[in-house]
């Protein structure tokens, strides 16, 4: 270990000031030490005070930032043990707090199956596995394939003849399973499709293997074996390890409880590296939902419980995002509401009225009416409060309903890099005046919406510099379309930042207590390869952390 030198800095000011220098990265206690970060050029996402060179850190806290000068000559006195980062004139920004993610079924997908080809990943996979061992993976997307059609148990079973395989889509919303699988299952021919889901099924009325929607893809995931807890943890391990490395700070999380109780294990270890907000399920019983909470927590700094989850729908790529009209390229069908409206309200207003957040998952523009319509009831009926309702996606929104999110004050809560992928094809899905709705968030903000950007990983990857592009410059990766698709919805780069940042932080009700550097707000931030607000959107997206801070704590350096 490095030995701490002491050293003069004369200032050109009034007196010497003395403290200590580390290496940058070294681990120490951090309840009572003070850290000095110089010479660096902060972001500090702070309208009254842009930019700073200096700050300093205790008890997790920014309690100093400024120019050099401030940190060191009006920061200073008599305090314990004090150390110095110089950050060598590096671009430093408040870290990354995603708005929606799935860091449980993250952890699944690291032990199982990422799929591209489908069958030969299948293929290898039988290879390594015991006759009658589960096959699990995820991540395949039809859009990308030469006939872009849903795969069946008929594509799955030449491959797998004695093992059960499941795989789901990577949108989440629907999963193939192949026959081995479903004879594992209770369903029958004369199985009914269960509410808000369909188990597809061929001409004769034989299911093919596609499921769709959660309620459907149940009948096989109930057969599937939960994972070890030693599994459990080592995949959340090792999601951990990649947020850090992309300057995820905190994140909003919609994972099983089994989940949060590893997180809780890992935060008594003081190993928990990344801020998280629970949600719980809002179709679970009212009290068990108020056990949850009571037991969770609401006011950790590390991880506690927040809103509650609900989807209303599916997802566009499927076709089973709820439409107020069918789909362009597919008019049999208008995709599936999965709770019927007054259902929904009735359940809405009960939960409401004790003291929960809402966030509905809505992405096609029926489904973000029957939200916007819910959250109008709630506000009618159990009167005006700082509530904070959601709606996660907000994929596609009629135009009529665009406004009443301002209205009603109903957050945005939006994953850029969806778009990046989904332009390929979501203009077939819905056509060319529906998709004016889509990706909409200029025209939200615009509306009076606080915006609050995630990824939904992993659906998408964790890494943020994606949706930082797609919400500049709504391109490609590889670029184009010339100008951005949909232009009228970009939004320039201070936007975007503070939408995945001081956005998200006011989504959980954590404004004033980080999304910015400033004093009393948690010491949360990246260093980065290059200054976002200098680089050319192509290097925005080819940026790199070179460092991760949580709490005054180094939970990432690039080696």
């Amino acid at each position: 270990m490095q030995k701490s030198l002491r050293v003069c800095l004369w200032m050109g000011v009034a007196g010497i000031v003395l403290f200590s220098v580390r290496a940058l990265g070294q681990k120490s206690d951090t309840s009572r030490k003070i850290t000095y970060y110089t010479h660096g050029h902060i972001y500090t996402n702070d309208a009254k005070q842009p930019w700073a060179a200096a700050m300093a850190v205790r008890d997790e806290k920014i309690f100093c930032i400024g120019s050099l000068e401030h940190i060191l000559l009006d920061c200073g006195g008599a305090k314990p043990e004090v150390e110095t980062f110089n950050l060598k004139g590096a671009f430093v920004m408040p870290g990354f707090n995603d708005a929606h993610t799935h860091l449980g079924s993250a952890g699944r997908d690291k032990l199982t199956l990422d799929l591209e080809e489908l069958q030969q990943r299948v293929r290898a996979a039988v290879a390594q596995h015991k006759p009658g061992e589960w096959i699990v993976g995820s991540g395949w997307d039809q859009t990308r394939w030469p006939e872009r059609r849903f795969p069946n148990k008929d594509d799955l079973d030449p491959v797998s003849p004695n093992n059960p395989v499941f795989l789901v889509h990577i949108s989440g919303h629907v999963g193939v399973a192949n026959s081995v699988a479903l004879k594992r299952t209770e369903i029958l021919p004369d199985t009914k499709n269960p509410t808000g889901g369909e188990i597809e099924r061929d001409a004769d009325g034989n299911p093919t293997g596609m499921m769709k929607e959660g309620s459907a893809m149940e009948f096989v995931e109930q057969k599937i074996p939960e994972p070890t807890d030693e599994e459990r943890r080592k995949g959340i391990e090792l999601v951990l390890e990649e947020l850090a490395r992309n300057g995820v700070t905190s994140a909003q999380d919609n994972s099983a409880w089994e989940d949060f109780l590893v997180y809780h294990q890992l935060k008594e270890e003081k190993k928990l590296t990344v801020r998280i907000t629970e949600w719980l399920p809002f179709m679970a019983p009212v009290n068990e939902l108020q056990n949850m909470r009571s037991e969770g927590g609401t006011t950790d700094p590390w991880l506690k419980t927040g809103a509650l989850k609900m989807v209303t729908d599916g997802a566009l790529g499927s076709r089973t995002a709820a439409m107020l009209a069918p789909y362009s390229d597919a008019p049999d069908t208008s995709g599936i509401l999965t709770l019927e409206p007054e259902k929904l309200k009735a359940m809405a207003l009960e939960r409401d009225k004790l003291g929960f957040q809402l966030a509905f998952h809505a992405i096609g523009d029926r489904a973000n009416r029957v939200a916007l319509d819910v959250f109008e009831s709630v506000l009618r009926v159990n009167g005006t409060r700082d509530r904070r309702d959601r709606i996660e996606h907000a994929q596609v929104v009629a135009a009529e309903d665009i406004p009443r999110f301002g209205t009603l004050h109903v957050i945005a809560s939006m994953q850029p890099s969806h778009q990046s992928n989904d332009m390929r094809w979501a203009e077939q899905r819905v056509g060319p005046e529906r998709i004016k709705g889509a990706y909409a968030w200029n025209s939200l903000q615009k509306a009076g919406a606080t915006l609050a950007f995630g990824t939904d990983y992993d659906v998408e990857p964790i890494n943020p510099f994606r949706g930082l592009y797609a919400c500049l410059t709504r391109e490609l990766p590889d670029g184009g379309p010339p100008g951005g698709w949909q232009p009228q919805e970009k939004l320039p780069l201070d936007n975007c930042i503070r939408a995945y940042t001081s956005g998200s932080a006011y989504a959980q009700f954590e404004e004033g207590k980080k999304g910015e550097l400033k004093v009393g707000e948690y010491a949360d931030f990246i260093i980065l390869s290059q200054d976002l607000t200098k680089a050319t959107p192509k290097q925005i997206l080819g940026a790199e952390v070179l460092q991760t801070v949580v709490g005054g704590r180094t939970v990432y350096q690039k080696k």
